[in-house]
């Protein structure tokens, strides 16, 4: 009964589809209006250093989303004996912040510049200091006035700059629109407008005229804000084009305002309401608290941006992941096949994290999992490192145990930050792919963070899952429905949601704190090696 009453919510179009482009992986996701997910397809893809910095190309832009969408409609058929044809409704979201500069008529200028670059120092200083709200190294703005400080040849034709998300939002579309989580890390939101800060604006426009770029007015080039349930243009013949080039798709779909991967991340764990928090765990790892009142003061780890129904949220944000430990278990899914045992990614993982928990199997042993530069850590770049003292016992047990926990390392840090300020925080939800091992990295990060951390049945559906259900939000306002985001939610999404909770006990959170002084100690090691390994 389930499967034909599925089957025909894809034929007469009654879904949502949600759109990710993440930073490994391009992702698309079906859902019914409902938020069950129907079906799902993907495309892997790397960004790559141009020029020193960290791009993707809009040509894999292009490539990625037609794969994902017909690996999704492959998905569709496979499982639905449907053609998939239309949908209701169609959400874009992807990696927040990062610098995608065009000039009048629509020509890229630069090579897509991502959040992991950090290039921006004497902008983001400066802009900090001038605007009395912490802009952090990724955020567009920063990217934008380090080209003006830098004499960058291509300032003087900038006419607008967006996000990866605002970009194919576009593509799709033919709107220029930003969902204001996503637009809060272009620049800072006024809580009370939930729209730009308009006196922050001014203050900008001055700084950048010193600069030598006073033919940039912030208020032009940066893209409208739009909030979550608002009507944010349809998807259009050529967007559709481009996802089906076998012209089946259909033009129409009603679309949401694009979003940022830590609005959907929000959405996707049902954490959007005042003393509510996130932790989305992939390539980067960030919290997400919802504020009950306004921090006390600048801080240089914490970012506010907003939820994608405009309200204030404390962030941290960590450059680095679980890139380190997907790197450890592609090694040791190699050895697995080398004894002729073709383990799937989920036989190795679970393999792999199985000890994790065993207290005391890392004494002795460090693990650093930074890629890229880590504000946070006041790390300038990434290297990798593994260290150990010549007494520690070398196991796989205290191996992943060492690197589960070190990459909660740099978060635990920003979350200090937080708790000194007083925000409550009821509760933790958590997503991504590394809580598919059930207990084991949940666990860990309740004791990181000192506060119980929830799991639900979508936890590994991430963003794209996340802006199907943003996608089918704004198709119910669309209908008349009239619920803000949160209400919404509870009644139509999380209802009957299932989830598992993990609090920390008090011997786990003074083990994690004493581990956390060895490994903050030990980052003197990784300065070393960014200095001496070339």
């Amino acid at each position: 009964m389930e499967h034909a009453k599925n089957a025909e919510a894809i034929g007469l179009g009654q879904t949502a589809l949600g759109i990710e482009l993440g930073s490994t992986r391009i992702k698309a996701c079906l859902t019914t209006l409902g938020g069950e997910t129907l079906a799902s397809g993907g495309f892997e893809w790397e960004n790559t250093l141009v020029g020193g910095l960290w791009s993707y190309s809009l040509d894999d832009v292009r490539t990625g989303l037609r794969a994902a969408f017909a690996d999704l409609a492959s998905d569709v058929e496979h499982r639905h004996g449907e053609k998939l044809e239309q949908v209701g409704a169609i959400g874009v979201s992807a990696m927040m912040h990062g610098y995608l500069a065009f000039d009048a008529s629509g020509e890229l200028l630069v090579p897509f510049r991502t959040w992991r670059n950090v290039n921006t120092t004497r902008a983001a200083a400066d802009l900090s200091e001038a605007l009395d709200v912490n802009i952090p190294l990724r955020w567009s703005v920063a990217h934008l006035y380090q080209a003006v400080l830098d004499g960058e040849d291509h300032v003087a034709r900038v006419a607008r700059i967006t996000t990866l998300a605002g970009y194919v939002h576009e593509l799709l579309t033919g709107t220029r629109v930003l969902g204001v989580g996503d637009a809060s890390g272009m620049f800072p939101i006024d809580a009370a407008t939930r729209d730009y800060d308009e006196s922050r604006l001014r203050i900008a426009d001055g700084r950048l005229a010193d600069a030598g770029a006073g033919h940039l007015r912030l208020g032009e080039v940066l893209p409208p804000v739009g909030r979550a349930g608002e009507h944010a243009g349809r998807l259009s013949a050529e967007g559709a084009a481009l996802l089906d080039p076998s012209g089946s798709l259909r033009a129409g779909a009603i679309a949401g305002p694009p979003e940022g991967d830590a609005g959907t991340g929000m959405v996707a764990t049902n954490a959007v309401t005042p003393r509510t928090g996130n932790v989305s765990a992939g390539t980067s790892f960030f919290s997400m608290i919802v504020l009950e009142r306004p921090l006390s003061k600048r801080h240089e780890e914490i970012d506010i941006v907003t939820t994608p129904a405009g309200d204030d949220v404390a962030m941290v944000h960590c450059n680095n992941g679980a890139s380190e430990i997907g790197e450890w278990a592609g090694v040791f899914g190699e050895f697995a096949a080398a004894l002729g045992d073709d383990a799937s990614a989920d036989k190795v993982f679970t393999a792999l994290l199985s000890g994790a928990l065993e207290r005391g199997t890392d004494d002795g042993l460090l693990a650093y999992n930074h890629l890229a530069g880590e504000p946070i850590a006041d790390l300038t770049d990434g290297r990798p490192l593994i260290v150990r003292t010549p007494s520690s016992k070398m196991s796989l047990a205290g191996l992943m145990r060492a690197q589960v926990r070190g990459s909660f390392a740099t978060l635990s840090l920003g979350m200090r930050t937080l708790a000194d300020e007083g925000v409550a925080i009821d509760g933790i939800r958590a997503h991504g792919g590394i809580f598919r091992t059930a207990g084991v990295a949940q666990r860990l990060l309740a004791a990181a963070l000192g506060a119980p951390v929830t799991v639900g049945t979508t936890a590994s559906e991430g963003g794209a899952w996340g802006m199907a259900v943003l996608a089918a939000y704004a198709h119910a306002c669309d209908a008349g429905e009239r619920a803000e985001l949160a209400a919404w939610l509870d009644a139509n999404i999380f209802e009957t949601e299932e989830t598992t909770s993990v609090a920390p006990d008090e011997d786990d959170i003074v083990d994690h704190a004493e581990f956390l002084e060895r490994w903050s100690a030990g980052l003197e090691i990784q300065r070393t090696a960014i200095r001496m390994m070339r």
